[in-house]
């Protein structure tokens, strides 16, 4: 079983000692699973399946569904952070206490229904060291774009700063 993919990634294996498939890049699972057996077999495609549905076939039966593979980590990390900040920037700016009290049982849901397992332990020690912050969309926002930076450093990306957050994610960024 190897441990690092073609990316040069360690390789996430599941608790039966798979591959994890929503754990690991397209790429590397590829690598991991023996559907690719060499590092130097790396084709053009470096880009998420969706990305590349231009290349794909129809579902059988469908004019418009394309069979594009289950999203990668990439895919899925990106997905779930546009999730996760778009909840935060329609989050009330005066929440109730009942607001309050679904907003962190959601994340604390969230951090251990999600798919890639290794991510959801990390982000449920990312809450249970940073108790999420619901008084207001502001302290939301602030402590959404914190928890993002945290796995931004830890997959070596710029840290976002977080005093845009609001024109990134609710007001947009208007040049006027």
């Amino acid at each position: 079983m190897p441990t690092e993919g073609h990316t040069g990634r360690k390789i996430i294996y599941d608790e039966d000692g798979k591959p994890c498939r929503s754990c690991n890049t397209l790429l590397d699972f590829k690598f991991a699973t023996g559907k690719i057996t060499s590092r130097t077999t790396i084709t053009e495609n470096t880009g998420s399946e969706a990305d590349n549905v231009e290349k794909q076939e129809l579902i059988p039966g469908s004019k418009s569904y394309y069979k594009v593979e289950p999203p990668d980590v990439v895919e899925l990390g990106n997905s779930s952070w546009n999730l996760l900040h778009s909840i935060t920037a329609t989050y009330p700016s005066k929440p109730s206490e009942q607001k309050k009290a679904e907003m962190k049982q959601f994340l604390t849901i969230f951090s251990h229904i999600y798919p890639c397992s290794w991510c959801a332990s990390d982000f449920q020690k990312f809450i249970e060291q940073n108790a999420p912050r619901v008084d207001s969309r502001e302290d939301l926002g602030r402590w959404m774009c914190e928890a993002h930076n945290s796995v931004n450093e830890k997959l070596g990306k710029e840290k976002f700063d977080c005093n845009f957050w609001s024109k990134r994610w609710k007001d947009g960024w208007d040049q006027n």
